[in-house]
């Protein structure tokens, strides 16, 4: 499953984020992983969410994000949930149509490995293209 939490600048959606992270950890029999695009919230999330901050790590495209995302996998079989903070300001280049492609291509991870993947974006859930309205949550 991939759900986006979209809204605008101080709307609370990195809370929620963090709060369904720390809810995850406590009720998944797997490992849980927290993307964020630097540092300031690692103290908000339980000890045992693995954090990988992409600051060291420029992803310019939709595509180098999924290859990131493969090499997390890679490390952990075991990981159940993936929550992504600041989807648009991780990728650097991600319009409309590469949006789409990559929530379809993180369905297809999320179906194949069993996991669920939860990102923040700072749009408004209308800027969002009509394909993905259903993950929108």
């Amino acid at each position: 499953m991939v759900r986006l939490i979209a809204g605008g600048k101080g709307t609370g959606k990195t809370k929620r984020l963090i709060d369904m992270a720390n809810d995850a950890v406590k009720a998944t029999d797997g490992h849980v992983v927290f993307i964020d695009d630097d540092d300031r919230h690692i103290y908000d999330l339980r000890y045992d969410i693995r954090f990988v901050d992409t600051m060291d790590f420029p992803l310019s495209n939709y595509r180098e994000f999924i290859g990131f995302i493969y090499g997390i996998l890679s490390q952990d079989s075991d990981i159940k949930e993936v929550f992504i903070d600041g989807l648009t300001n991780i990728i650097k280049t991600l319009d409309a149509e590469s949006l789409v492609k990559l929530s379809k291509k993180l369905t297809v991870i999320s179906e194949s490995r069993g996991l669920d993947f939860y990102a923040t974006m700072n749009c408004e859930p209308s800027e969002l293209p009509d394909e993905l309205r259903e993950c929108v949550s």
